[in-house]
């Protein structure tokens, strides 16, 4: 487990699985929120974005979580993991809604200085609009993985919660082959 790519909707936890993940493995933590967004909540331009991500994921480690289909079959072959949230509707919309109160004002550790969270109907409907063909995109992004890819698919946060755990015993034991401080 070297480069690991975390997909999932808004909502399904991939910040709080990637920093997760960085904290037990000392891997490089990529949101694409920080290459995607620029102070002010101004998103930058198509190209800039994809050279961005092509420049993080041509670095030996990474766990980089977040959109931007247009660099998924790059990740994806640079990857060694994949990692599916594919979290129910209504449990991410509650986790938007908790994460916009709990952060309101201030910025997230998984976006740029200068894009304070704040309350947005217009991103609720994305998510709802969007809610169908974004999970048939990454369902066939899952399906597709080389079978060289270590892949997890995860329905439920205690399934979270347990890979998180039995990671923890793996590298305590020392069997995964990522590097040790």
């Amino acid at each position: 487990m070297q480069r690991v790519m975390i997909i999932g909707q808004p909502g399904s936890g991939k910040s709080t699985l990637a920093r997760r993940l960085g904290e037990k493995t000392f891997l490089p933590v990529i949101h694409m929120d920080h290459i995607h967004w620029t102070a002010g909540w101004v998103e930058r331009d198509r190209a800039e974005k994809s050279q961005m991500t092509l420049d993080v994921i041509a670095e030996p480690q990474w766990i980089f979580e977040g959109g931007h289909s247009a660099t998924y079959a790059q990740r994806l072959a640079r990857a060694d993991t994949l990692i599916w949230l594919d979290l129910p509707l209504m449990l991410r919309l509650r986790r938007v809604l908790w994460r916009t109160v709990r952060h309101y004002g201030h910025t997230r550790p998984d976006l740029p200085q200068g894009c304070p969270e704040q309350f947005s109907l217009e991103f609720l409907a994305f998510i709802w609009r969007t809610r169908h063909r974004s999970r048939a995109k990454l369902q066939a992004l899952y399906d597709t993985a080389p079978a060289d890819k270590t892949t997890y698919r995860f329905t439920t946060a205690a399934q979270v919660n347990t890979f998180l755990s039995d990671l923890g015993t793996a590298l305590a034991i020392g069997n995964l082959g990522i590097p040790h401080r």
